[in-house]
């Protein structure tokens, strides 16, 4: 996975003075856990509004009910802000772990981390329909923070109202 991905082209834009934000995009399964994970490994503190969610309350439908997820959602990307902020602030290069589906928070976040002091990159991990079925079938199999089960009826939502990065700065990389 991502072995046609030159990762030199993040790595080479960090600086001391102004920190990397990438920002990930994609549909859930994706890979853009995966994708993150690569950059913490050089040096990225990853922020994953799931891993938060699983430390704070556990396992969607099994440790609490799923009709709590919206308002989880909100309170980890509330808190999640806050901690980009502070890792900005201190000059970390950072990777969200977040699907920015929509154009309107990608700008939001755009717009935070410039005037926060950081610069923003924008990965947008594409990936044809039936590979995300497949993926997310073996996916749904696991016990973890980053396999919030999602059935075909949820993916078929998401795909429907994922708005793709076009003329943003993205950088589409297949998977």
């Amino acid at each position: 996975m991502f072995n046609h991905f030159n990762f030199e082209t993040i790595y080479s834009e960090r600086d001391a003075s102004t920190p990397l934000v990438v920002m990930m995009c994609g549909v859930a399964g994706s890979g853009k856990t995966t994708f993150s994970k690569q950059l913490v490994k050089n040096g990225f503190v990853r922020l994953s509004i799931d891993e938060e969610i699983w430390a704070t309350h556990g396992r969607y439908g099994i440790d609490f009910p799923m009709g709590k997820m919206e308002e989880y959602k909100k309170e980890a990307e509330s808190k999640l802000r806050n901690i980009l902020l502070k890792l900005i602030h201190d000059k970390q290069q950072v990777v969200i772990d977040f699907s920015f589906w929509d154009r309107a928070r990608r700008d939001d976040y755009k717009q935070l981390i410039e005037t926060s002091g950081g610069k923003w990159k924008l990965i947008y991990i594409k990936v044809d329909p039936d590979d995300l079925r497949e993926r997310l079938n073996i996916r749904n199999q696991r016990l973890d923070a980053n396999s919030f089960p999602i059935s075909e009826e949820l993916l078929s939502s998401y795909l429907k109202g994922f708005e793709i990065p076009d003329g943003e700065g993205e950088v589409v990389v297949e998977n």
